[in-house]
């Protein structure tokens, strides 16, 4: 879920990009935000996620494969990261999010039954979980593409911010705010999602373009510090805290902020409200977070062998469909080695 803060973000910490724009960057992307992506919106028309011939779900392999190969192609340097065994404070969430996909896979039988198949498909992308062998699995493919992942011991943001703050990745990548309160100094959203999609049950589609939120055009912008921004996202509520405070939006809660100077004396004004768990302990996770230092960054050349094994002979993706993004992958790691032996050359001189 993480923290909406869309309503408070200043526009001049927003940047509109095209794909291009990252050519060259090293991005750390949030792994399990973008593998539920790919679950979600690759499906068919009743909603039904890619399977193959043994029943087991492959959505979130193709997106894997073919966004990775886009990335390639163009240049830029993407390094997944999982998450790890999450804070005991985010026990809240998760079972509040088990119980929200039972609820949307009983109603998605309920819309099969009655023929909507719009409606079908909007509970089903709802439905969507991610399996220990279905991770293995993403794991095994970027190990074969070439591409490097990291395994964070908790919040895979939280790793992917850390990473951005020591500059060994240029952003991260996620769909969620909390990079911010992690202490990212560059989010990148729309990554693994940009292109053409369909807006649900309208026949209406639209551009999504990838664009770049800067910590401290945020920070500035709202006159605010990264610890204030948190005490903010406290207020709405967060992965920790999902509830918030009754009747306290993002706007409010900036304002609260703002005028008190801190969340513990803006809830002497908020007389009643009442956290799950103690308030410092959301802070402790956001300013304090647990990563790992131990983690290593290279780029190699695609194994092409191991690709079709996994995808086509273990499950079943086209071998044409692979072999002619594969093609593209190899063809674009070759070019940029060459441009790399050259600056290196010039360098020399």
């Amino acid at each position: 879920m993480g923290v909406n803060l869309r309503d408070i973000i200043p526009e001049k910490a927003v940047e509109q990009v095209n794909m291009s724009f990252f050519q060259g960057k090293a991005l750390a992307i949030d792994a399990y935000n973008a593998l539920y992506q790919f679950l979600s919106i690759i499906r068919q028309p009743d909603g039904t996620p890619l399977k193959d011939s043994l029943g087991r779900i492959t959505s979130h392999l193709s997106g894997l494969f073919y966004r990775t190969v886009n990335f390639i192609e163009l240049g830029i340097k993407p390094v997944y990261v999982f998450d790890g065994t999450p804070p005991e404070i985010k026990e809240i969430e998760i079972m509040r999010r088990k119980k929200l996909k039972e609820e949307a896979a009983i109603k998605y039988e309920e819309a099969l039954k009655r023929g909507d198949l719009e409606a079908a498909r909007i509970y089903a992308q709802q439905t969507a979980k991610l399996t220990e062998d279905m991770v293995n699995d993403a794991k095994r493919l970027l190990n074969a593409l070439g591409v490097p992942w990291v395994q964070a011991p908790s919040e895979g943001e939280a790793q992917a911010a850390y990473m951005a703050q020591k500059g060994d990745v240029w952003a991260a990548v996620s769909q969620d705010y909390d990079s911010l309160l992690f202490g990212a100094p560059r989010l990148v959203r729309n990554l693994t999602i940009s292109g053409r999609r369909k807006l649900p049950r309208k026949n209406v589609y639209i551009e999504i373009t990838p664009e770049v939120i800067y910590l401290d055009r945020v920070l500035s912008g709202l006159n605010i510090s990264r610890e204030q921004l948190v005490d903010v996202a406290i207020l709405i509520g967060t992965d920790y805290n999902p509830e918030g405070i009754k009747g306290v939006g993002p706007k409010t809660a900036l304002r609260l902020i703002k005028m008190h100077g801190s969340l513990e004396k803006a809830l002497r004004e908020l007389r009643g409200a009442t956290f799950p768990v103690e308030p410092s302990a959301i802070k402790e996770v956001f300013l304090k977070p647990q990563v790992s230092e131990d983690y290593k960054l290279e780029w190699r050349k695609p194994n092409e062998e191991e690709v079709m094994t996994i995808l086509c002979r273990e499950h079943d993706f086209s071998v044409e469909r692979v072999k002619k993004a594969l093609d593209r992958a190899l063809k674009a790691f070759e070019e940029q080695r060459k441009q790399v032996s050259l600056e290196r050359w010039f360098k020399m001189r």
